[in-house]
């Protein structure tokens, strides 16, 4: 599943060829998507300027206006299995391509496979796009300057839950999936199962850097290579980076233990006995 790092290297890799442009088509090949694609999408869209491309945690934003006001948002998951990438504006479609959005003579083009993704619009008139129901609720953006150790503690005090888990949550911080998560844990030398009420202020001083190095590492990188994803510009190659993530029996690059696998939550965790306590 493509996590913040795989969104990032795709927002960046998508914003040069959309931003300042003019939307000139819309075209929906299936509405069943997470949640039903708005027919009038094409109408709403059509003819209205894409003045940014932004993301905040999995969900890529794109603002649209006409004659300089705004006029909403339009409003990317990528789901499971999702990519997006420019293809030429009469470029035949493939199987699984929900959804095009024609920007002069290219088209960029929604490719998902287990159709968990998401295509939605949030009008300027409801607010602005952090108010959306999917948005509002999110944590702190990781690398911003709000993502400190202090924010992690006060909001940990009463959580029994392991800090795997809270990390996962995305309540307090957003978009540290499961891989970067078993990273930045490892590289915390912080076992993935303690209770993240249990943690002092000086564990967390030295996870919050980690979880940014990790996360800055992998856009680097071009993300992960999943099962299902790719960036617009091909494969990302951080997985050649990991310490612990899928290394299940390999020694440890530390200490040459070798690496334990748990699961938590419905998701896999791994991890080194000996180095993180």
């Amino acid at each position: 599943m493509p996590e913040l790092p795989e969104v990032e290297v795709t927002r960046r890799g998508i914003a040069p060829g959309l931003e300042g442009r003019v939307v000139a088509n819309v075209e929906i090949r299936d509405h069943r998507l997470r949640w039903p694609v708005d027919p009038e999408l094409p109408r709403l869209l059509r003819g209205l300027r894409i003045t940014s491309v932004d993301r905040r945690g999995k969900y890529l934003l794109l603002a649209c206006a006409a004659g300089g006001a705004a006029r909403g948002w339009l409003i990317i998951h990528l789901g499971m299995s999702g990519s997006l990438r420019f293809v030429a504006a009469r470029a035949p479609a493939a199987k699984h391509a929900h959804f095009d959005l024609q920007v002069g003579r290219q088209v960029l083009r929604l490719t998902d496979p287990r159709r968990f993704g998401a295509v939605l619009w949030h009008p300027a008139t409801a607010g602005p796009v952090a108010s959306h129901p999917l948005l509002a609720s999110l944590g702190v953006e990781p690398l911003t300057a709000e993502f400190t150790a202090e924010l992690l503690y006060n909001a940990t005090r009463k959580r029994a839950a392991s800090v795997k888990q809270v990390l996962l949550a995305g309540d307090t911080v957003v978009g540290v999936g499961n891989i970067y998560a078993s990273e930045s844990l490892f590289r915390a030398r912080i076992h993935p199962k303690t209770s993240a009420g249990r943690i002092s202020l000086k564990r967390y001083a030295t996870l919050v850097p980690e979880i940014r190095a990790v996360l800055s590492a992998a856009i680097a990188k071009g993300g992960s290579t999943l099962r299902d994803f790719s960036s617009n510009d091909g494969p990302g190659y951080f997985q050649l980076e990991y310490f612990v993530y899928n290394r299940e029996g390999l020694p440890c690059r530390i200490c040459a233990t070798p690496i334990r696998r748990a699961v938590q939550g419905q998701r896999a965790t791994f991890y080194c006995v000996k180095c993180q306590h």
